[in-house]
């Protein structure tokens, strides 16, 4: 059977309860916390800094995954590393000079990660593959919760999957955007092995618990 680590997004989370459902996401089975930070440049919104790393970091021991979808990451390696931070995502889109953001990022003890958007060919980030240790495809656009899966999402997947086994290479492929219980065994079979679900864990109308288990069992 096929097998995916889950990284619930608190981008859907009830920041009254946060202490309450991230204790509930790590006791039934989250492999990771991801953590959305938005600039209100790259994207439209604006939402999580220091602060709330550090918050999470006080309440769980899960491994925290910030994705930063602003511009100029660099200038928050620093501080997001002491925060607590285990794994950064920068953007291909938001970063010129790819290269040298993750060289800066490199100087640092954390998993670096290249997220791609919807509409950038994955072919794009070919040529640095063996310098990161994840990829994060978009299956939505960025920058809001609670949007549908992007079907051509799957293919992108695939492409990346027999790229990254082309060069050789052992890179986990991340998910992120309209994963649910409908989405997520196409999307692991397809290649992912790590997938962001927010409203589908994170939701008025079930349990933390319940909604990882129906992403879990979706594969059965």
């Amino acid at each position: 059977m096929a097998e995916f680590k889950l990284h619930p997004s608190i981008l859907s989370a009830d920041f009254s309860q946060l202490d309450r459902q991230i204790h509930e996401a790590e006791t039934c089975g989250a492999d990771g916390i991801h953590i959305d930070v938005m600039d209100g440049h790259f994207v439209p919104s604006i939402t999580f800094g220091t602060p709330i790393i550090k918050a999470v970091k006080s309440l769980s021991r899960l491994p925290l995954d910030i994705h930063m979808m602003t511009t100029h990451p660099e200038n928050q390696f620093s501080e997001f590393v002491a925060a607590g931070a285990d794994s950064i995502t920068v953007h291909y889109e938001a970063c010129p000079t790819l290269i040298h953001t993750l060289v800066e990022l490199g100087k640092f003890d954390v998993r670096k990660c290249v997220a791609l958007n919807p509409r950038t060919p994955v072919e794009k980030i070919f040529d640095i593959l063996h310098i990161v240790d994840r990829i994060l495809i978009m299956s939505v656009e960025p920058g809001a919760g609670g949007q549908k899966f992007i079907p051509e999402s799957l293919m992108k997947i695939q492409t990346l999957s027999k790229e990254i086994e082309s060069q050789g290479l052992s890179i986990p492929i991340q998910v992120d955007g309209g994963i649910n219980s409908d989405t997520t065994l196409e999307a692991v079979r397809s290649g992912a092995s790590i997938l962001v679900a927010g409203s589908a864990v994170f939701n008025d109308n079930f349990s933390v618990c319940d909604g990882i288990s129906n992403l879990r069992n979706s594969l059965l």
